[in-house]
């Protein structure tokens, strides 16, 4: 069984080599870009070959553009910031051999400004990644698209390790990035928007992270990410507003 390991890229030059050398012991390397203007693609092709470039039509698109171009007979999907442990390689080799499931979801530790978040929602946080390249296809979503699988799937434990935000430029430029991508995609849902719902949603986000879900337990990191969630949903849904009101 042969394992195809598909990345989608644009600018990131500054985490691609170190997720590129823990899955280099794949049995192919797919990669693509959409747009890269820094020194990503010439890093990829130290890797791989396969390093194909192309326009950006959203998150659930390219994923499947790189999928359809994986020739293995399972996939692992996996972002430029993420590390594959060697630990969870020797599980994802197991998973293989044992040939009992068609496909897993994989646990994902983040960190945040330099801190692994063990709460606030953050953890485990549980995603299918691993997959039977002929039974799993990509939803279509600009954003928080997802991998369905007709089969049946199973659970491996050693984790994803995701450098999610570097630092504080990086949260700002994600959460103005992402509340943008989350914006198009309630308003193509047609969800409905008003500053007293984005204020509202904003202050229920930042609850439901800081106490609920205890983000108080990270410290310092814990709060900062609370407020910066919290603030992804208020632009998130002043974004939608903007929208509606220039369709009217």
């Amino acid at each position: 069984m042969t394992l195809s390991v598909i990345i989608i890229t644009k600018n990131e030059a500054t985490h691609i080599a170190q997720c590129l050398e823990s899955i280099k012991w794949a049995d192919e390397i797919i990669v693509l870009d959409s747009g890269s203007v820094d020194e990503t693609i010439s890093i990829c092709r130290q890797f791989t070959p396969h390093v194909f470039e192309t326009d950006w039509q959203g998150f659930g698109v390219q994923k499947q553009r790189a999928l359809n171009k994986a020739t293995g007979d399972w996939v692992l999907s996996i972002d430029a910031d993420e590390i594959i442990t060697p630990e969870l390689r020797a599980e994802i080799e197991q998973a293989i051999r044992q040939n009992q499931h068609d496909a897993f979801l994989l646990p994902r530790l983040s960190s945040y400004c330099g801190k692994f978040i063990k709460h606030s929602g953050w953890y485990p946080d549980y995603i299918l990644r691993l997959f039977r390249r002929e039974l799993g296809h990509f939803t279509n979503d600009v954003i928080h698209e997802r991998v369905v699988v007709n089969g049946k799937t199973g659970k491996l434990t050693s984790p994803i390790l995701h450098e999610s935000y570097s630092d504080l430029s990086e949260v700002l430029e994600k959460v103005n990035s992402y509340s943008s991508l989350n914006a198009q995609k309630l308003f193509e849902h047609d969800v409905n928007s008003s500053l007293s719902k984005a204020i509202f949603r904003a202050l229920w986000k930042f609850t439901q992270t800081y106490f609920i879900k205890a983000a108080f337990l990270d410290g310092k990191h814990g709060l900062m990410l609370a407020i910066s969630s919290a603030e992804s949903v208020y632009y998130k849904y002043l974004k939608l507003l903007e929208l509606q009101n220039k369709c009217r």
